[in-house]
């Protein structure tokens, strides 16, 4: 049984004790976790750290707990077996491509998983919110380089992760945004006429549509974690390691490292980069992919793949987070310090998608961006005109 327990909520105390018999079930004698962490989780799940106080066999010191306390939805994909599918997929490969905790064990049943204790690290997102800029800028820099080489290490593997589903019990795998990137096609234009009075012309509908080709079966397509905001991202002694794959998949690489464009789109903490370290992130991530696909060693074919993923980002944000501000503007979180205005951000990334549009010769795009930037600035007169960079950097911006 748990020791030490103290006072703490009763899901992190029924997470240790699966734990507890899940790891027993395994080695034929008794495991006692001990000194639990609380360390939060989500409405789906509760995560802890735990003391091994008794330990029969070879287990660490310390382990992480995860249980899924809720239910899948009726006709839905269980992200509990995409959280077990990816880690299996993980721990398979050697430790130094390994991009993430390594799975102990695991119960369906219970919907547990019991892993590898990367310590207690910071997140990518307490460097970015942090004092020090060149803390920060390591850390970026880290985080570019890790993407790239799960990027890597994954190409090639994606019939694996869909035996690992299958067997779980997931008959179909999919980029869990696939479907929202098409309804955003299909409904943004709309959208922004209603909204702010911005009609999309038919040739920056035709280029927008064109970027759908990167939600099938391209030749560069890899594992993402696709929840890969700051937050989910450890600071650890061997570099970033994700965290968190609920939604793990596998897509086209260009979807993430459009996030060097569109930092962290979406989530909460989406602020921008300071001058010229968009560049620095894309070559450490371009040096880890290059080997598996060299075409990116030519700047306009990655260019132009950038420029469709950062698209596809751009009309995908709007369609999730314009109609959120139909009656007044607000903060894409909770957190006034750690989140941005809507207005502020999507303006933001328009006005990025305006200028890259237009260096890549493609005017319709560049000049809807410039139209919506423009509509918001005007409907939102009092939110800041330009989306601030990190905290961190801010002392030296």
């Amino acid at each position: 049984m748990v020791r030490d327990l103290g006072s703490f909520p009763r899901p992190v105390l029924a997470a240790l004790s699966a734990a507890e018999r899940l790891l027993t079930r395994r080695s034929g004698a008794s495991v006692v976790l001990a000194d639990p962490e609380d360390l939060g989780g989500s409405s789906r799940s509760v995560v802890a750290r735990a003391r091994v106080a008794r330990n029969p066999f070879s287990l660490p010191r310390t382990l992480v707990v995860k249980h899924y306390i809720s239910e899948p939805k009726a006709g839905q994909p269980d992200p509990f077996h995409y959280e077990v599918a990816s880690c299996q997929l993980f721990t398979a490969l050697p430790a130094d491509s390994r991009p993430s905790p390594v799975l102990i064990a695991h119960d369906p049943q219970a919907r547990l998983l019991v892993l590898e204790d990367l310590g207690r690290s910071s997140t990518l997102a307490d460097k970015l919110f942090g004092p020090d800029p060149a803390a920060a800028q390591r850390c970026l820099l880290s985080w570019a380089r890790a993407l790239g080489r799960m990027q890597a290490a994954t190409a090639g593997r994606e019939n694996d992760f869909g035996a690992l589903l299958r067997r779980l019990g997931e008959r179909a795998w999919r980029d869990p945004m696939a479907e929202d990137a098409r309804a955003a096609f299909a409904e943004v234009p709309a959208l922004l006429e209603q909204e702010l009075g911005v009609v999309v012309s038919p040739a920056a509908g035709i280029e927008a549509q064109v970027t759908a080709r990167l939600l099938g079966g391209t030749r560069y397509r890899a594992f993402s974690p696709s929840d890969t905001c700051p937050d989910n991202n450890l600071v650890t002694s061997r570099g970033v390691r994700f965290v968190d794959f609920e939604w793990g998949c596998f897509r086209d690489i260009a979807l993430d490292a459009a996030y060097f464009r569109v930092p962290f789109p979406g989530c909460e903490a989406s602020f921008a980069l300071p001058a010229g370290m968009s560049e620095m992130m894309l070559e450490a991530w371009r040096n880890e992919v290059a080997a598996v696909w060299p075409d990116f060693d030519d700047p306009e074919r990655l260019d132009q793949q950038l420029l469709d993923a950062q698209l596809l980002w751009v009309w995908l944000c709007t369609w999730w987070l314009l109609p959120r501000i139909r009656v007044r503007d607000m903060l894409i979180g909770s957190d006034a310090t750690r989140s941005p205005r809507i207005s502020t951000a999507l303006a933001h990334y328009w006005r990025q998608l305006a200028v890259a549009a237009d260096a890549a010769g493609r005017p319709a795009t560049a000049d809807l961006g410039l139209a919506v930037a423009g509509a918001l600035a005007k409907r939102f007169p009092d939110t800041p005109s330009a989306l601030p960079v990190y905290p961190a950097f801010r002392s030296v911006a």
